[in-house]
């Protein structure tokens, strides 16, 4: 299942083959004719209706893509069942979130500080050594960052989740 948004309408679409070309739509039956003109240019019959379609432009990130259909521009952002099974679940902007800090993740000594504030630093860079159970623990930058400040000192006792690191967002 698809949820496809063309402009500010929402249609549930549920696909029948893999050609895209049959299926339901907000559970109406479906069936289009469709044939490649070139990279950009579809000409599709749906219900004996001819239809000129460019597609303007596609971001396949996004999933999103501006069509003209008989020279009328339409806005299309489509969702996939994982798509909509991450919203359901609220993890769809996750993506998006930044990370503004470093945490322990548990409890030990700080042995050594290897960067400083203003530092930037790149994902698995070494920041911190932290000793738990006898054990030298590197916790390392989980992002591409700017240092905005050391929260612990060396030779500090940690609990678990106490922030280590914090960055600039």
């Amino acid at each position: 299942m698809h949820e496809v948004k063309i402009n500010d309408n929402s249609y549930s679409v549920d696909f029948t083959a893999n050609d895209l070309l049959s299926g339901k739509v907000n559970d109406s039956d479906f069936e289009l004719d469709l044939i490649q003109i070139d990279n950009t240019h579809y000409h599709l019959i749906h219900e004996g209706n001819s239809y000129n379609i460019e597609i303007v432009s596609y971001d396949s990130e996004e999933k999103a893509a501006k069509i003209k259909i008989n020279g009328k521009v339409l806005e299309l952002d489509i969702r996939d069942k994982f798509d909509i099974l991450l919203d359901k679940m609220g993890l769809a902007d996750l993506a998006n979130q930044q990370i503004s800090d470093v945490k322990a993740p548990m409890p030990g000594m700080v042995l050594d500080i290897q960067v400083e504030a203003g530092q930037e630093v790149k994902t698995g860079e070494p920041l911190v050594v932290l000793e738990a159970m006898k054990m030298e623990n590197v916790i390392k930058s989980p992002t591409d960052a700017v240092i905005k400040s050391i929260d612990v000192d060396k030779g500090n006792a940690v609990e678990k989740n106490a922030t280590l690191i914090s960055f600039d967002v």
